[in-house]
């Protein structure tokens, strides 16, 4: 139990460290690390994990020149990149984040690298023009993304590729979905308005906010009336867009934005799947939290014969598990995660998927491909690979979103089933 109060720096600063060392050692931020923080001071300690670990290499690069030998204690090297990520956000206040470091190094290992982290952290003040300088010639602490990451951008988007590591670096836009059952859209973000909130429209129900606010201040938000969704993702539901009373899957359904959305549009036969418990209740309750029903249940959707009555679907949204590649700057410890063979080893998964779920879908009807990926392996590839073997498939829509102020990175195949 630490002793430092919950509201102090050095509190925060402990408990990222803590959190990061766990990334770092191949725990991901889905785990719930950050819940075990109170509540209190849990903002303060997310800000510094996600804007760590989103300059990944940097930091390292930093210890890599401010350090005679590697070092073993893996928190303490987690609590010098924290640090060092908050000196250069805060350079209005470096030598309170010295100090707060030093503070929570004492709480670690009986305190005996407290030394260690006051000398580290002053060597780097004295050394930061040169250090930020030499950032420039390291391709990973330049680009903070791994090696391996930044060659399969640099071939897939020879143009592109530098923006999109850009955007990956920053903090993500907030975006909205207005339901449309309880609520028109210019008339929501005329109570937004009102209360200081700027936006501006985003496809068919979307507002996207010029900065990030506590779902608290959204008014209407725990009577359904709007939800957090990136605009992004809601171009799925606009692409699949199933007729009112169309029986329809929704295959890997977690966290259930997407499910929301299709039975925001039209009344629905919907089934849900995913393959955890815990992630089908949080489905469920968000569908609670906006008036809208539908049938969901806990199971592998390539086990069709585990869950499928025989009844053919009009429509099926495959949004399948991806390296998550187009969404990083939201779920930054991927960069630490992911390895490059995990690309090959998800779009071996998401084949697996299509051709399962290419069995329930009538003649006719339409499937939607979807991933949170920038990677070709599990997007535009994957579907030719599917329609290569698939003769009935008809490819109705592609299109590939690259993260940008607006949105996160997506991509959209739209199948049709032909008779």
């Amino acid at each position: 139990m630490s002793r430092l109060p919950y509201t102090s720096l050095a509190f925060s600063l402990l408990q990222a460290a803590q959190i990061t060392a766990a990334v770092c050692k191949g725990q991901s931020l889905a785990d719930g690390l950050l819940s075990r923080v109170d509540i209190t001071a849990r903002p303060a300690v997310q800000e510094i994990v996600y804007g760590s670990l989103r300059a990944y290499g940097r930091g390292e690069f930093f210890l890599s020149r401010l350090l005679e030998r590697p070092l073993a204690a893996d928190e303490v090297r987690a609590l010098l990149l924290v640090a060092l990520y908050r000196i250069e956000t805060r350079p209005d206040a470096v030598h309170t984040v010295v100090d707060q470091a030093v503070s929570a190094a004492g709480e670690m290992l009986h305190g005996k690298f407290r030394g260690l982290v006051n000398a580290v952290l002053r060597s780097f003040l004295r050394q930061q023009g040169a250090l930020t300088a030499a950032v420039s010639a390291d391709p990973v602490a330049a680009a903070q993304h791994p090696d391996w990451w930044l060659a399969r951008l640099q071939q897939a988007y020879p143009a592109q590729w530098p923006q999109i590591v850009a955007a990956g670096n920053q903090a993500p836009p907030m975006g909205l979905r207005v339901n449309r059952r309880q609520q028109d859209r210019n008339a929501y973000a005329e109570q937004l308005a009102a209360l200081g909130i700027g936006c501006r429209p985003v496809g068919e129900v979307g507002l996207a906010l010029d900065q990030p606010v506590s779902v608290d201040r959204l008014p209407g938000f725990f009577d359904g009336q709007v939800s957090v969704q990136d605009p992004g993702a809601q171009r799925a539901a606009e692409l699949l867009a199933p007729a009112a009373g169309s029986r329809v899957l929704d295959a890997c359904a977690a966290p259930g934005g997407k499910t929301a959305h299709l039975l925001e549009q039209n009344d629905l036969e919907l089934l849900a799947l995913d393959l955890k418990p815990a992630r089908c209740r949080r489905v469920s309750e968000g569908l609670a939290r906006l008036h809208l029903d539908a049938q969901v249940k806990v199971a592998d959707c390539v086990k069709v014969a585990d869950w499928w009555d025989g009844q053919p679907f009009d429509a099926v949204l495959a949004d399948v598990p991806c390296t998550a590649s187009g969404v990083v700057r939201r779920n930054p410890d991927a960069k630490y995660l992911r390895r490059d063979a995990d690309v090959a080893s998800f779009a071996a998964t998401q084949a697996r998927i299509l051709n399962a779920l290419w069995q329930v879908l009538r003649p006719g009807g339409r499937l939607l491909y979807a991933t949170c990926s920038v990677f070709p392996e599990e997007n535009g590839e994957q579907l030719r690979a599917f329609l290569a073997r698939q003769p009935q498939a008809r490819q109705l829509h592609a299109e590939q979103l690259l993260p940008d102020a607006d949105h996160d990175g997506f991509y959209y195949g739209l199948l049709e089933k032909l008779a």
